[in-house]
């Protein structure tokens, strides 16, 4: 393993275990030292990857972001366009470990970015991809003939803003709303504006390596 590769194998250990520490802890009690112990690294070395906890937060955000879309299998230009958004729709929910994980980062950012404008910044940033990768599945579908043409946007923030306010009801193991329902109800109203049927589809998780 040469140099380079090595620094690159430290600093994911060290996003990683900061997501954890994160999400178990929140942030205001996280410490650099903590995620030091947790990454296996000295302190002295998370530093030089990271100066700061604030630079450290962005970047873990960024870095559980980046693996929202790992299996959802929208680079394969196979699949409906249905399948891949059924599958994004699951993505942004709370649906597994991992998944509830990266929802409590999104819940410290949001937290944060209520009083911090560089956190402010960041997630508006990630809404606009998250936003732009519904959209450009959306864009798909209609092209091939799969969806009926409608406002892109629109149905985008539609998407974005039922599994923010149903995922806050999974996280919250509200008793009312199961994973069923909330991907039951996402489907159900975007399905007009798509001209499809509103059945949520049952397609299996895609296992492939990251993007």
């Amino acid at each position: 393993m040469t140099k380079a590769e090595r620094a690159l194998e430290t600093r994911e250990r060290i996003l990683t275990a900061a997501c954890e520490v994160i999400a178990d802890i929140g942030f205001e009690h996280v410490s650099m030292r903590k995620v030091a112990e947790h990454a296996g690294v000295s302190k002295a070395l998370l530093h030089y990857h990271f100066d700061t906890r604030e630079k450290l937060f962005a970047e873990a955000m960024t870095h559980s972001f980046a693996k929202t879309g790992t299996d959802t299998g929208s680079e394969d230009d196979s699949l409906p366009a249905a399948d891949v958004l059924a599958r994004i729709v699951r993505s942004m929910l709370p649906t597994d470990a991992e998944l509830r994980q990266d929802w409590k980062l999104w819940q410290e950012l949001w937290v944060r970015a209520l009083r911090d404008a560089a956190a402010r910044v960041l997630a508006v940033d990630l809404y606009d991809q998250l936003h732009a990768w519904v959209a450009g599945v959306v864009e798909r579908g209609i092209a091939s003939g799969e969806f009926t043409d409608c406002d892109v946007a629109e149905v985008g923030t539609l998407v974005l803003a039922l599994c923010d306010g149903l995922g806050n009801r999974l996280m919250l193991e509200d008793p009312r709303i199961d994973l069923a329902t909330a991907q039951s109800t996402i489907w159900r109203a975007i399905a007009p504006a798509l001209g499809i049927a509103p059945v949520f589809p049952e397609v299996a998780p895609e296992v492939s390596p990251a993007v």
